[in-house]
């Protein structure tokens, strides 16, 4: 029997390893890994073209283990919840925080439990968290009360549980590698990063990543942060709580984003704007994703390129700058929408005739 990896073979970078001086990793963290991080940074010329910023690109995060961003700082917050003596994890989620806890917690022999809002969760995400055999509770409620009601479980001393929402610092310093990725793909830092903003602690991050990189001297400058709300869930952009967020984006249905005061600080600090996109916007950009780019991603993440659109269009993008779109999910994570948004199937009889007539070919 020989080893899985063969002689002469490249094995996948682990994340924790491949960046570990800048991890707050030790010899006591266990080297937990799905395979997260090394995902795809794609030219998209063709729809940057179109938008008027040519030199665009996507950081394809639904290439992941769960299909989102969420398992780069999940890998991390789990491996210290282990380190620390954990034996369960709980957090909130609008789906894809709960995929990725169920899967890392599995992974790490950990219980996982989700505190979910009823009724506003993807399928592809609520049925990820389940088949990994994290105990689901769903509330009547939104994601903020949900986030209120962990923050709170985490504190019960009866049931000691590990809270691993972004609130918790390691989650944040996972997610950050995403910009070591983006600088050593380009060979240098882009001019403008665009995300989607939800809860707000992956603007955050990234931000956090474009500094530390830039000040260990792999990079020469930073990018100005552009934050994407949707117009439904956009408190950042109206300055005060949103008690009823509402968005066909559901990853970002966030009233009361925890990491508030990170995502002003990016935003000012790097010279950037957090702005609001509609939901037709959203969804304007996640089909041409898909039809002009081949990159199938879910509705939350078309954000970035909704507000990159948007920007370029009101004249507010250079287009020479270098514009990095950050994806943050697979578009199988909201199946739904996408059958609600795509063409039809075209039926024909059996020959060729008959195929031929459906195309329209004759």
């Amino acid at each position: 029997m020989t080893d899985s990896v063969t002689a002469g073979a490249i094995a996948r970078p682990r994340l924790m390893e491949r960046y570990r001086r800048f991890l707050p990793i030790t010899e006591a963290t266990p080297a937990l890994t799905l395979g997260e991080g090394s995902t795809p940074l794609v030219h998209a010329g063709r729809l940057g073209t179109t938008i008027g910023a040519p030199n665009l690109y996507l950081k394809v995060e639904g290439q992941n283990p769960t299909g989102s961003f969420k398992d780069r700082g999940m890998v991390v917050a789990v491996a210290k919840a282990v380190e620390a003596g954990a034996r369960a994890v709980v957090c909130a989620s609008t789906g894809n925080t709960s995929a990725s806890a169920a899967a890392y917690g599995a992974h790490a022999g950990l219980e996982v439990i989700v505190i979910l809002p009823k009724g506003h969760i993807a399928l592809g995400k609520l049925v990820a968290a389940l088949i990994a055999g994290a105990r689901v509770v769903a509330i009547d409620g939104n994601f903020d009360q949900a986030l209120h009601i962990v923050r709170g479980l985490a504190e019960q001393d009866d049931h000691p549980v590990t809270l691993v929402n972004s609130v918790n610092p390691f989650r944040l310093e996972g997610q950050k590698t995403a910009a070591f990725e983006i600088c050593d793909d380009l060979g240098r830092a882009p001019d403008v990063l665009a995300i989607p903003v939800g809860n707000a602690g992956n603007i955050s991050a990234y931000w956090a990543g474009f500094r530390e990189y830039a000040d260990a001297g792999h990079a020469t400058s930073t990018p100005a942060m552009w934050g994407f709300q949707a117009a439904g869930a956009a408190p950042l952009v109206l300055g005060r709580r949103v008690e009823r967020p509402e968005t066909i984006a559901t990853a970002i249905r966030i009233g009361d984003p925890a990491s508030w005061d990170k995502a002003v600080a990016a935003r000012d600090e790097s010279g950037g704007r957090i702005e609001a996109v509609t939901d037709d916007e959203i969804l304007a950009a996640y089909r041409d994703l898909a039809q002009i780019e081949g990159v199938f991603c879910e509705p939350a993440s078309a954000a970035s390129v909704a507000g990159i659109r948007k920007m370029a269009g009101a004249g507010r993008l250079d287009p020479d700058a270098t514009v990095v779109a950050v994806l943050t999910g697979h578009g199988l994570k909201d199946p739904g929408t996408a059958e609600r948004q795509a063409s039809g199937v075209l039926e024909a009889g059996p020959t060729l005739g008959a195929v031929a007539v459906a195309l329209g070919w004759s």
